[in-house]
């Protein structure tokens, strides 16, 4: 079934605010070359989700370049490619009720969603898609920051939230599967190893703040490991 014209001029909303979203994300350096995928939920009953497609440059994308699937991840509007991480998206959107989700590759998420991992190869015992896949593999907690009251529902700085990291996996499935479980009491946020962050909100708006807090705070915490290591450094020398 066609989507009715009221459809079409809120696709088209929707469409140049995502691309929006989309644009300043490219130029906070959050989805270098084709890296990230980002949607917003067009309608719940049937769902139906507008997404960029796999494999362009985020920075160029058009409103028009846009794809939209239905609730098993078929494009059923545009004429790009729907990415495999579809299947995450659609997970979040499941467990959280969620009206839209932003996944970049940023420096500090990426370099940080890989710490459960560093120990293990330093001794040799294997890194990322070797014997770990698809798994929750640890944690990153993220506290006493002023800018922690950009998340929905926390009130102070002396908070404390917990972003969980799953192993990377190249089968969607298992990686949205091993994923599920988590998201319920997620902070608005969880960490793919190697591969970055996924953010959300009940809105594009707040998926978007979501996103800035979570890369803000994330960060934060890998400059305060720097911090920390070169006061402990001078100490010693001292």
């Amino acid at each position: 079934m066609s989507p009715t014209p009221s459809a079409l001029d809120r696709q088209r909303e929707e469409a140049s605010a995502l691309c929006r979203v989309i644009a300043m994300i490219h130029q906070r350096g959050w989805c270098d070359g084709t890296g990230g995928n980002f949607s917003t939920v067009l309608s719940g009953a049937p769902l139906e989700l507008l997404m960029a497609p796999s494999g362009v440059d985020k920075g160029a994308l058009a409103p028009d370049d846009l794809i939209v699937v239905d609730g098993e991840g078929r494009v059923i509007r545009g004429d790009g490619k729907a990415s495999a991480e579809t299947l995450l998206h659609l997970a979040i959107i499941a467990a959280t009720n969620a009206g839209a989700v932003l996944h970049t590759h940023s420096q500090a998420a990426t370099l940080l969603s890989r710490l459960p991992l560093l120990g293990r190869e330093r001794l040799g015992g294997g890194g990322q898609g070797s014997s770990v896949e698809a798994e929750l593999i640890g944690h990153l907690q993220l506290g006493g920051l002023e800018m922690l009251k950009g998340l929905e529902g926390i009130r102070s700085h002396a908070h404390t939230i917990t972003l969980p990291i799953l192993a990377n996996c190249q089968d969607m499935r298992r990686l949205e599967q091993a994923t599920r479980p988590h998201l319920a009491t997620a902070p608005y946020g969880v960490l793919i190893a190697g591969h970055g962050l996924y953010a959300w909100g009940d809105s594009l708006p707040q998926a978007k703040r979501h996103l800035e807090i979570l890369e803000f705070l994330l960060e934060q915490h890998w400059r305060q490991i720097i911090l920390e290591a070169m006061l402990a450094k001078g100490g010693r020398s001292a």
